[in-house]
C-alpha cells in the first residue's frame, strides 16, 4: 500500500472535524445579520419616477426610529428601526382594496381610513403587525409595521412625504 496515500487520508481525517466546526462557526457568524430585507417592487415608468421622488423626501426618522434601509438597496424601499418598519413604493394594488366587504366595513382584517390627508387601507398580518397601502394616489405605497409600534405615529410621520411626492389620483 502506498504510505503517502495512507498518511494523506489520516491527515484529512484529523482535520475534518475541526474544519467542519470552523465552517459552522463562520457560517453562524455571517448569518447573524440584523439588517432587514424587502422585495423590491417593479412598477411602471410613471410610478418609478414618483417613487424615486418619494425616496428623496422621506424622513430620517419614523416613529422615533432612524432610517436603516433594507437589503437589497433600492430607491423603491426604505426602512426604520429594528424590527424594521418597511416602506415599499410602486407595489401592485392590494386585492382587498377593491373588495366590497372592506368598503362597507364587513371585513374585520382590513379597514380603510385617512391620516393627515393620506388615505390608507390597513390590513392585519398574522404576526400582530399591520400592512398599510395608500389609496387614491398615482402610485401605491405599502408600509409594513411590526407588532408594537403605534401605527398612527408611523403614518403621521410619512404623510407629508407621500403628499409631496405622490399626487392624488388613480394608480395605473
Amino acid at each position: 500500500m502506498n504510505s503517502f496515500r495512507h498518511r494523506h487520508r489520516s491527515v484529512f481525517r484529523m482535520f475534518r472535524l475541526p474544519a467542519l466546526a470552523l465552517l459552522i462557526t463562520v457560517a453562524g457568524c455571517s448569518s447573524a445579520d440584523d439588517s432587514a430585507s424587502a422585495a423590491v417592487p417593479s412598477p411602471g415608468t410613471k410610478a418609478m419616477e414618483l417613487c424615486r421622488n418619494l425616496d428623496k423626501v422621506l424622513p430620517a426618522k419614523v416613529d422615533g426610529e432612524h432610517r436603516e434601509d433594507p437589503e437589497p438597496a433600492s430607491a423603491l424601499t426604505a426602512g426604520w428601526g429594528s424590527p424594521a418598519i418597511i416602506l415599499r413604493c410602486g407595489v401592485p394594488q392590494p386585492p382587498k382594496m377593491i373588495d366590497p366587504k372592506v368598503a362597507d366595513g364587513r371585513d374585520p382584517d382590513a379597514v380603510a381610513g385617512g391620516v393627515n390627508g393620506v388615505d390608507w387601507l390597513m390590513e392585519e398580518r398574522g404576526d400582530g403587525g399591520h400592512v398599510f397601502t395608500t389609496a387614491n394616489r398615482e402610485a401605491y405605497v405599502e408600509v409594513r409595521v411590526p407588532e408594537g409600534p403605534d401605527s398612527s405615529g408611523v403614518l403621521i410621520d410619512l404623510a407629508s412625504a407621500v403628499k409631496k411626492a405622490i399626487p392624488e389620483g388613480i394608480a395605473s
